[in-house]
């Protein structure tokens, strides 16, 4: 009755049944190990900004990559505003989504080296080939307040400014920015919390960490999808022998019916 499952067509049929099964399985794991992630991220940012701010020097040292935990802290920092080493990043956008730039601007640490922070947001002028007009950060001696960042990075090796206008970079990076000036900066750099003066670029918000996605379930359909696999095998190897069998018992009685007209 199940002869039929060695005819070619079956055998295709079953063996690509069975390579989908691991596979399917295999993605839902996926699927699922991007939630877990995207659970830990949140968990980390979470306790990160809920952390009592700290000294940026305890976090952050020239040459050194902020550590992975440290990512989002509250750091305090006080120094002065260098405008010469001022750059914008290029093609950053605001909360609702309008083009512009970010503010790099360094600042010199009672302890030496600079701490790069990026003092917010200010909308593109249309001419992107010259330098915006850049609100002046504030003079003298400051304090300031900001989440830490680790440096952006192409991962290709390639210099950020390459073809841009002068002081318009693609990358938020201490590194090139150490340099660029020839000067030490502490590793990564700040997005500015506050003070926020009136005029002065539109600080970064806190990033939402409220969204865990869609993961999990995508996880579940996959898993499901597994599952549906060698149920869809069985319910159409019934159905391939049902037909079967119906054909076979009309192919019987056939002869029969020729057999009772003759007589």
């Amino acid at each position: 009755m199940y002869r039929f499952l060695l005819s070619r067509q079956w055998v295709i049929l079953t063996l690509v049944g069975l390579a989908l099964i691991p596979v399917m399985i295999k993605l839902g794991f996926w699927q699922y190990h991007r939630h877990e992630h995207r659970v830990a991220r949140n968990d980390q940012i979470a306790q990160s900004l809920g952390a009592d701010p700290v000294p940026v020097t305890r976090l952050a040292a020239p040459g050194r990559p902020v550590p992975h935990d440290d990512v989002w802290r509250r750091i305090t920092a006080s120094g002065t505003y260098d405008t010469k080493g001022e750059v914008v990043v290029r093609l950053r956008t605001d909360a609702d989504g309008n083009q512009g730039y970010f503010v790099l601007t360094p600042l010199v640490t009672d302890s030496g080296p600079a701490l790069l922070v990026n003092r917010g947001w200010i909308p593109a002028d249309g001419d992107l080939t010259k330098l915006p007009r850049i609100p002046p950060a504030p003079k003298g001696k400051v304090s300031v307040v900001g989440r830490l960042r680790a440096d952006e990075t192409t991962g290709s090796g390639i210099k950020d400014t390459e073809g841009l206008p002068d002081r318009q970079v693609m990358l938020i990076s201490s590194e090139q920015r150490a340099k660029a000036q020839h000067r030490p900066f502490l590793g990564g750099y700040a997005e500015l919390v506050g003070p926020v003066p009136e005029g002065q670029p539109k600080p970064v918000p806190a990033p939402d960490h409220s969204e865990i996605g869609p993961h999990m379930a995508y996880a579940v359909q996959w898993w499901l999808f597994s599952g549906f696999v060698p149920v869809g095998w069985f319910i159409l190897v019934r159905r391939e022998r049902r037909d079967r069998a119906a054909e076979a018992a009309k192919a019987a009685d056939r002869p029969s019916a020729g057999t009772a007209a003759v007589a």
